[in-house]
């Protein structure tokens, strides 16, 4: 044979033999061309679980009760995060006409629900009450206006801060001194008096709370579910038949991005471990 062509033939050999898995038997005669090695294995694909966020707009006066109602809407249904927006029910109405996006709207009131529904912003068939509230006075630790009775709010020079009348908490606040003029033991003109002693009006709630905490003012009138969050805060109830109960409302928003965990979401609010939460901070059930 041509040494060349042997050669080449010894070569071949070579090449073919190295393409051979280390430790693999071949069977006598068998060209290693013609054995079939199986496919390495690879890792099976991670499986990355799928995230949803929930975004719920809710009246300030919520923030504790929906916060602790979040993080437990998230632990039994892992992969969805709840996100808040807490501000005055009128402010989130407005930021939702203007096309803010989200699933979930509870309002302090009806007034702002109401708005929502007739600009078809709000799914009327999932619109209904959850919860009810009710107004008490909150005085700054140590006292220092010596505020010891409702009849004292109207002492000359006592500085009260109350949320804005287009806010359901000042609106409320202002209905319930209508109430008290209108019986004798305070006197027709309570509530004037009452009202020019106050020196701040907020946006929300919780700003009525905060300001009375830093002692900028003698008294403030706030949700009981507020004053149970700012324990250190002093209270004065208001007698039920001066006081308002504050009706507060739920639904999906007609354009909601996850309208299924949205309707999910309320039905846990509804249940009775999302009652227990609401009841812990201040809130009643609904009324039927």
């Amino acid at each position: 044979m041509n040494k060349h062509l042997v050669l080449l033939s010894l070569l071949i050999i070579i090449a073919l033999t190295g393409c051979v898995k280390p430790g693999t038997d071949l069977p006598s005669g068998t060209v290693p061309s013609q054995v079939a090695y199986p496919a390495e294995k690879s890792a099976p694909p991670t499986a990355i679980p799928t995230k949803h966020t929930l975004t719920v707009f809710a009246a300030a006066s919520l923030t504790g009760a929906f916060q602790e109602i979040g993080k437990d809407y998230e632990t039994t249904n892992p992969g969805v995060n709840v996100s808040f927006n807490f501000a005055g029910s009128q402010i989130l109405r407005t930021q939702l006409e203007q096309g803010a996006a989200a699933d979930v709207f509870s309002s302090a009131d009806h007034k702002n629900m109401d708005l929502l529904v007739t600009e078809n912003l709000v799914d009327e068939n999932t619109y209904q009450d959850f919860a009810t509230n009710k107004l008490t006075v909150v005085l700054p630790a140590g006292n220092p206006g010596n505020v010891q009775t409702l009849e004292d709010l109207a002492r000359p020079n006592l500085k009260l801060i109350l949320a804005d009348s287009s806010v359901p908490a000042g609106n409320y606040a202002r209905q319930i001194l209508t109430n008290m003029s209108e019986a004798p033991m305070y006197g027709s003109d309570f509530s004037e008096k009452v009202l020019a002693n106050v020196v701040s009006n907020e946006t929300d709630v919780k700003q009525v709370v905060t300001k009375v905490e830093l002692g900028e003012a003698d008294a403030g009138i706030v949700y009981i579910s507020d004053a149970i969050a700012a324990p250190d805060l002093i209270t004065i109830s208001i007698p039920n038949e001066f006081n308002v109960t504050a009706k507060y409302p739920i639904a999906v928003l007609t354009n909601a991005p996850e309208p299924k965990l949205a309707e999910a979401f309320i039905a846990y609010i509804l249940s009775p471990a999302g009652q227990a939460v609401l009841n812990k901070w201040g809130f009643s059930p609904k009324e039927h």
